[in-house]
């Protein structure tokens, strides 16, 4: 059985767009995130929000820091913070290469999407270097270019 076209498109549950547009991504992870089952249902009903989160490392430990997760309403776990910083599953390699990373100047590490594999939730984060103003508007033009592309080549279709 084939998913759809709109099963592929909305696969995930947040996404982090600004990043494409600010930063370049020089390398891209996956990681496990812990979360306790309060946010897991926030997230499956799309109630986590990236905007403004980063990783951090400290003491061979990656954590998500800035990441809000709504409260659940039915849940009875009033008292957690929703912007709290949450540990990231990865393998010790990939920690010492955000690390190695994070300490060069003008490079970071934020997360780019949240969606679900296998029945679990996890996170594609990046390691990025800021755009300048300039990349900023090359890229914009050559995605109008593009565009302006795909529509001659439809019209002539």
């Amino acid at each position: 059985m084939k998913k759809s076209k709109a099963k592929i498109a909305e696969s995930y549950y947040s996404k982090n767009k600004k990043v494409f547009h600010d930063y370049e991504i020089l390398e891209k992870f996956e990681a496990g995130i812990v979360l306790l089952g309060d946010e897991v249902k926030s997230i499956k009903g799309n109630q986590a929000n990236l905007k403004g989160s980063f990783i951090d490392v400290s003491k061979d430990e990656a954590y998500i820091n800035n990441m809000h997760i709504s409260h659940y309403k039915q849940s009875s776990n009033i008292g957690l913070d929703p912007t709290r910083a949450r540990k990231l599953i990865l393998h010790k390699k990939e920690i010492g290469k955000i690390e190695e990373a994070i300490t060069q100047k003008g490079v970071t590490c934020i997360p780019i999407e949240l969606y679900p594999k296998k029945g679990l939730i996890k996170v594609q984060i990046g390691i990025c270097r800021g755009k300048k103003l300039y990349d900023k508007r090359e890229s914009l033009k050559k995605r109008d270019q593009q565009i302006e592309i795909d529509r001659q080549v439809k019209k002539y279709r």
